[in-house]
């Protein structure tokens, strides 16, 4: 069975973005049920070619959840995207930035997100250290609203200030 072990953080600074750079991502969600989470996702891996995914998420225990990915057809997820899914799509752009030999995502959300900079890190168990980067603010793993699914629903730009 997949397994995705995921903390997630708000950022301090912009420090990170040096010398970085991203994908831009479209996704949405089939389902939003903390149980049973599915997304389709375009990513831009290049000028001209996109891949599409989806992925089935079962709900999470902390970091820790049940996680299944295979790609599809770049055209499949577009559709599936404008005619199937839930709600809105979610904008972002996502960088890799590298931190004492660990990978860190970033997610640099636009649209109806804009403004909201989440850094995730995928861990090989629950209690694996890892060394936090001078730029890491806030954990917010525990807290639903920084999820993708949830942010597709109730969008960073509208929570309460």
């Amino acid at each position: 069975m997949g397994v995705e072990i995921e903390r997630k953080f708000l950022l301090a600074d912009s420090s990170w973005k040096h010398n970085a750079r991203g994908l831009v991502f479209r996704q949405a969600y089939l389902s939003t049920d903390p149980d049973r989470t599915v997304r389709v996702r375009l990513v831009e891996v290049e000028a001209d070619k996109r891949q599409g995914w989806v992925t089935i998420k079962g709900r999470a225990t902390g970091p820790v959840r049940a996680e299944f990915e295979y790609p599809i057809p770049a055209e499949d997820a577009e559709a599936m995207i404008e005619t199937l899914c839930l709600d809105s799509a979610i904008e972002k752009t996502r960088y890799r930035v590298d931190h004492a030999g660990d990978v860190w995502e970033i997610d640099e959300f636009s649209g109806a997100n804009a403004g909201l900079v989440v850094a995730e890190i995928e861990l090989d168990s629950a209690e694996q250290p890892f060394a936090s980067p001078p730029w890491l603010g806030l954990e917010v793993t525990d807290d639903p609203r920084y999820t993708n699914a949830r942010l597709s629903v109730e969008p960073f730009t509208h929570w309460p200030s």
